[in-house]
């Protein structure tokens, strides 16, 4: 069997502002709206231009989980940590840092060298709380 990877499901509190901030942020683009018969469960898949793909998904009454401050808090709770996007350009995860930030992303690390040698990193998070890692894997 080969498989390989196809999205990520994010539960938002509210899908139209979480589409909003994501397609802005992140550059993606809509791919389709959708919803479950039956359920009161709505959601959105974007698109990226590399192929990655973003599910977000609202369900009335949905309650928050544990937001963690950052990579460490978050490794220390079973389940999802944080989705990561690798730059476009090796070179520019401050760029994209500060660019995020300025979109409305909330810092949770900012730029440093990441334990691969050669490569950096930063986290951010989206207005939910959920993580975003930036990382430049070049060297």
């Amino acid at each position: 069997m080969t498989s390989r990877f196809d999205h990520v499901g994010i539960s938002v509190p509210d899908l139209e502002a979480a589409v909003r901030w994501y397609r802005e942020a992140l550059h993606l683009t809509e791919e389709r709206a959708f919803s479950v018969p039956g359920t009161d469960l709505r959601g959105v898949m974007l698109r990226h231009r590399s192929g990655h793909r973003i599910e977000l998904l609202h369900r009335t009454g949905a309650v928050p989980g544990p937001v963690a401050d950052g990579p460490l808090e978050a490794a220390g709770t079973l389940g999802y940590g944080h989705l990561c996007l690798a730059v476009d350009t090796p070179g520019e995860v401050d760029a994209e840092f500060a660019r995020l930030v300025a979109a409305g992303a909330g810092i949770r690390m900012s730029p440093r060298p990441a334990p691969r040698p050669g490569a950096r990193m930063a986290f951010v998070s989206d207005p939910y709380g959920n993580l975003i890692e930036l990382i430049d894997r070049v060297g």
